[in-house]
C-alpha cells in the first residue's frame, strides 16, 4: 500500500491526522513549535495546532510570551508531528502571519469560559510568585466579568504558510519512507529522500 496516497501534501496530512485521530491516545494535533529569536538561537514547545487548510498551518497562543516575541522578531517557524503509536511524523517549514482578528476572536470564544479566562489572566513566559497569585487572578477576573470575556489583544492567531511539508513512516530495518513536498509557484514539488 501506497504511504503517500495524494500528491496534494495539505489533502495528504489531512489524510494522516485522521488515522492519528482514530489511534492518538492524547491531541493528536499536537505538534513541537521551533521558532528563534533575532540571535538566531532556537527555542521549541509544544502546541496545538487547531486549524490546516490551504493557507497553512494555525495556531493561537499570546503574542507577549516568549514564542510571541520570537515570530516578532523572527517570523519563521517549524512544526514536527509525531504520531507515535502510527510511527509517523510530519515536518512543516515556512514564514509567519497573523491571522484576522475576526478568526481569532470567533476561536477565542469557541473555547470554554475557564480557558478563556486563563488566556486573559496569563502573563504567560514571565514569572509568576505562586500558584495562589495566579488563582486570585483567575477568582478576581471571573468576578468582573461575569458575562463574555472580552479577548485580550495579546492574545493572536499565527499562520505558518509551509514553504516545506515533509512525510516520514518508519519503515522495516530503518529502510524509512520520506516524501518532501516544497512550493513551487501556486503548486508543489514532490521529491523522495533517502531514509
Amino acid at each position: 500500500m501506497d504511504p503517500f496516497p495524494s500528491d496534494d501534501p495539505v489533502a495528504l496530512f489531512a489524510l494522516w491526522l485522521k488515522d492519528a485521530e482514530a489511534s492518538e491516545l492524547n491531541d493528536p494535533n499536537a505538534a513541537a513549535l521551533a521558532t528563534a529569536g533575532p540571535a538566531g538561537a532556537p527555542s521549541v514547545r509544544m502546541v496545538l495546532v487547531k486549524r490546516v487548510d490551504t493557507r497553512g498551518f494555525c495556531f493561537f497562543t499570546n503574542a507577549e510570551s516568549q514564542k510571541g516575541c520570537e515570530l516578532a522578531a523572527n517570523p519563521q517557524a517549524a512544526l514536527c508531528f509525531h504520531w507515535k503509536s502510527l510511527r509517523r511524523q510530519v515536518r512543516v517549514a515556512g514564514p509567519v502571519s497573523p491571522l484576522p482578528d475576526a478568526e481569532v476572536d470567533a476561536y477565542f470564544h469557541s473555547r470554554s469560559r475557564r480557558s478563556q479566562v486563563g488566556a486573559a489572566v496569563s502573563q504567560q513566559s514571565r514569572p509568576l510568585a505562586s500558584r495562589e497569585t495566579l488563582e486570585e487572578a483567575v477568582s478576581g477576573f471571573e468576578a468582573e466579568h461575569p458575562g463574555e470575556i472580552p479577548r485580550p489583544g495579546y492574545w493572536r492567531g499565527y499562520l505558518i504558510r509551509a514553504e516545506r511539508i515533509e512525510f516520514w513512516r518508519d519503515g522495516p530495518d530503518r529502510l524509512h519512507d520520506r516524501l518532501r513536498f516544497v512550493r513551487a509557484g501556486t503548486g508543489w514539488q514532490a521529491t523522495r529522500l533517502f531514509p
